[in-house]
C-alpha cells in the first residue's frame, strides 16, 4: 500500500508542477515581471511548502534533528540534483542578477546557519534574525523586479500568456497538488524507511529531504523543458534561501531547535557547495551538461558518505 501511495504522490507532484509553471510564467509575462524573480519568490515559496510542513511539524513534536536535517538535505539536493538535472535537460546561461545577488545570499544563508549551529541550537532570537533576513531579501527582490519591468516587457511580447484567472487557477491548483503530492510521498517513504531501521537524522537527510524536494526537482525540470531556465534556476536557489530564512526561522521561533554535531557538519558541507556553485558561475555563466553530471556525481558521493557514517 505504501508503495502505491508513493506512486500517487509522484503523479500529483508532476502534474501540479506542470500547472504551477504555466501559471507562474504567464503571470510574469502579463505583469512584466522577470521569470527569474517569479522563480525566486512565488515558485520557490510554493515548492518549499512541503519542507515547511515537515520541519515545523517536526519542531513542534521535538524532532529537532529531523527539522534541521530536512532543510539542510533539501538544500544540498536542490543545488546538486535540481540544478544538475535542469542543466542536463536544457543547458542554460545563469542570469547576471542571480550571480550578483542570489548566489551570494545563498552562501550567506548557509554560512549563517553554520554559525548558529556552532552554538548547539537555533534559539528564538536567532530564528527572528533569520526571518528579518527573509524580509530584507524579499524587499531586494521587489526593488529589482520594479527596475527590470521594462526589460521584461520587451522579452515577453512573443510569449504565450494565459488569462489572469486561468493563471491564478493554475498556480493555486498546482500548489495544492504539489503540497498533497509532497506530503503523501514523504509519509509513505518515511514509513518505508522506518520499516528498514533507518535513524531520524539519516531519514531527514535522505528520504524526507529528497521527498520534500521533489516539487523543486519536478518544477525546475518542467520549467527547463519549457525553456524557462530563469524560472528553473530561480526556483532552486530561491528555495534554498526560503528554506533557511523562512522555514528554520519560523520553526525555531515556535520551538528552539537543538542541533547535533552531524547537523553542523552537514551545514558546513552545504556552505562549501554554495561557495562552489558561485565560483563556477563566476568562472563560466553557462550551466552545461558536463557541470550537470559533475553536480550529480558530487551528490552521489555525499549520499554514500552519509549512509556509511
Amino acid at each position: 500500500m505504501e508503495y502505491l501511495l508513493l506512486i500517487v504522490g509522484f503523479a500529483c507532484l508532476i502534474k501540479g508542477a506542470d500547472f504551477f509553471v504555466d501559471g507562474a510564467a504567464s503571470i510574469a509575462y502579463k505583469f512584466k515581471i522577470s521569470p527569474t524573480i517569479v522563480g525566486l519568490t512565488i515558485v520557490a515559496l510554493g515548492t518549499s511548502l512541503p519542507e515547511a510542513a515537515v520541519s515545523i511539524s517536526a519542531s513542534l513534536a521535538g524532532s529537532n534533528s529531523l527539522a534541521i536535517s530536512n532543510v539542510v538535505g533539501s538544500n544540498i539536493f536542490n543545488t546538486l540534483v535540481v540544478v544538475g538535472c535542469s542543466a542536463l535537460i536544457a543547458p542554460f546561461i545563469i542570469p547576471k542578477d542571480v550571480i550578483k545577488r542570489d548566489l551570494p545570499i545563498n552562501i550567506l544563508a548557509a554560512a549563517l546557519l553554520s554559525v548558529m549551529l556552532f552554538g548547539g541550537a537555533i534559539n528564538r532570537i536567532e530564528g527572528i534574525v533569520l526571518l528579518v533576513c527573509l524580509a530584507v531579501y524579499i524587499y531586494i527582490l521587489v526593488r529589482d523586479a520594479k527596475r527590470d519591468r521594462a526589460n521584461a516587457s520587451e522579452e515577453n511580447e512573443e510569449k504565450k500568456i494565459l488569462k489572469t484567472w486561468v493563471s491564478i487557477a493554475c498556480i493555486i491548483g498546482g500548489a495544492a497538488l504539489i503540497i498533497v503530492g509532497g506530503q503523501v510521498t514523504v509519509d509513505s517513504a518515511q514509513k518505508i524507511a522506518l520499516a528498514l531501521g533507518m535513524s531520524e537524522t539519516l531519514i531527514g537527510l535522505t528520504i524526507v529531504s529528497i521527498g520534500t524536494s521533489l516539487p523543486e526537482l519536478v518544477t525546475s525540470v518542467v520549467a527547463a523543458r519549457k525553456g524557462e531556465s530563469g524560472l528553473s534556476l530561480g526556483n532552486a536557489i530561491g528555495s534554498n534561501i526560503m528554506n533557511i530564512f523562512f522555514i528554520l526561522g519560523a520553526s525555531s521561533v515556535l520551538s528552539p531547535l537543538a542541533a547535533s554535531s552531524q547537523n553542523l557538519f552537514d551545514a558546513l558541507i552545504l556552505t562549501a557547495i554554495a561557495v562552489g556553485i558561485y565560483l563556477l558561475a563566476r568562472f563560466s555563466k553557462k550551466m552545461d551538461r558536463p557541470k550537470g553530471w559533475l553536480f550529480l556525481a558530487v551528490y552521489a558521493v555525499y549520499m554514500a558518505y552519509i549512509i556509511i557514517r
